[in-house]
């Protein structure tokens, strides 16, 4: 099978029986000569580590895979050269599907390193799929004075409805602007008119596809970047620059695991977690799982594990208070994780159990603000 590129952009696969070869393929593409940058413009950082928005169609297969690096990002959107001068670096090229927390304190480190250097901001290129885990990861490991930016895309340079140009211009105005938090930046509506800037623990891939599919749970987006009139502009909710000093604590215990309830889950499925340090439970409603499974997380929190409650509801806290499996849960050592999003109370216990091995101590900090992760109460309508 031959792919061939058509002219609106999108490939087609054809049978090479009905191809004739008109001229060898080049050994290899020539690399683009580097991007002329302006030494008057900001100096920001772009970290690279794959996904979408460094990719493009790998002719071997037909598929897309991850290829780019950071030099090639600027090649491929040249307005990033009016916004201001860049480092790159290339941390990995992987589709997010391949990330670990090994990679997410790589990568903490990395962004420390670039804002020590003296970056006005940090914009990191990442997969759509984990985007919102790794953003998670960095928010609790890194206190940042400047933006720290995390972006996607959702389809690949090769197509028309590509949105990894307008994605990366937002993403730049954004680490350029007042924010001092981890934020990640990606398309408000299907049209290419603004990008919505989500704070890093409150934010969730809602579609597997679309542009807009990123969207803030639990509370508004922290700003919003205009791509026509290049204007960032923050809610007051937003953490401003300069507000934290930079610090780094990169320790994270990986012993963790994240398990959904579901009608009829056999007891047995939680004695795979038994020995790990942490476990997430995302159960229905306000907090809840079968009266069967009782017995059996008792035994982990007796062996030592720490065990959070969230619930499977996009909007809403947990409340183990007000049924009887709700107390039951209680008297056996649950946590309550508030309106923490199951995949950021992962990421949270992670980064609390492998800085903190008072387990008084540690329960306490997951059931505290630390990052913005857990409100203290809900948004109505939200």
């Amino acid at each position: 099978m031959a792919v061939v590129k058509l002219a609106s952009g999108y490939n087609i696969g054809v049978e090479k029986a009905c191809c004739t070869l008109v001229s060898p393929a080049p050994a290899s593409t020539p690399r683009s000569a580097p991007i002329k940058q302006d030494p008057k413009l900001p100096e920001l950082a772009i970290i690279s580590t794959g996904g979408t928005i460094a990719s493009r169609i790998d002719y071997r297969t037909g598929a897309v895979t991850s290829q780019f690096d950071a030099d090639d990002i600027l090649t491929a959107i040249p307005a990033l050269a009016e916004i201001g001068r860049y480092r790159t670096k290339v941390l990995y090229t992987i589709l997010s599907e391949n990330m670990t927390p090994a990679i997410w304190q790589e990568l903490a480190r990395a962004i420390h390193d670039e804002i020590k250097h003296g970056v006005t901001g940090v914009i990191v290129t990442h997969g759509t799929d984990t985007m919102a885990y790794s953003a998670a990861a960095v928010s609790f490991m890194l206190d940042t004075p400047v933006p720290v930016v995390f972006v996607g895309s959702q389809r690949s340079a090769d197509r028309p409805s590509s949105d990894n140009a307008m994605n990366g211009v937002c993403a730049a105005l954004a680490a350029e602007s007042d924010l001092g938090e981890v934020a990640v930046v990606m398309h408000a509506t299907t049209n290419d008119d603004a990008c919505a800037i989500h704070r890093g623990t409150r934010v969730r891939k809602m579609h597997t596809s679309r542009r807009d599919a990123f969207q803030s749970i639990g509370i508004p987006p922290v700003g919003t970047v205009d791509y026509a009139s290049r204007t960032v502009t923050l809610t007051g909710d937003a953490v401003k620059r300069g507000t934290h000093k930079l610090a780094l604590h990169d320790q994270l215990e990986p012993h963790c695991g994240l398990i959904q309830f579901y009608p009829g889950m056999s007891p047995d499925l939680l004695k795979a977690y038994e020995g790990y340090k942490g476990l997430i439970l995302s159960g229905t409603g306000l907090g809840h799982v079968s009266t069967a499974m009782i017995p059996q997380i008792k035994n982990l929190v007796a062996g030592g594990t720490q065990v959070v409650m969230t619930s499977q509801c996009m909007h809403g806290r947990v409340c183990d208070r007000v049924y009887d499996t709700g107390r039951d849960l209680l008297a056996a050592g649950v946590i309550e994780g508030g309106d923490m999003l199951p995949e950021v109370a992962l990421v949270k216990q992670m980064w609390v159990l492998g800085n903190e091995k008072d387990p008084a101590k540690a329960a306490t900090m997951m059931a505290t603000d630390l990052k913005g992760e857990c409100m203290r109460r809900s948004a109505h309508g939200l």
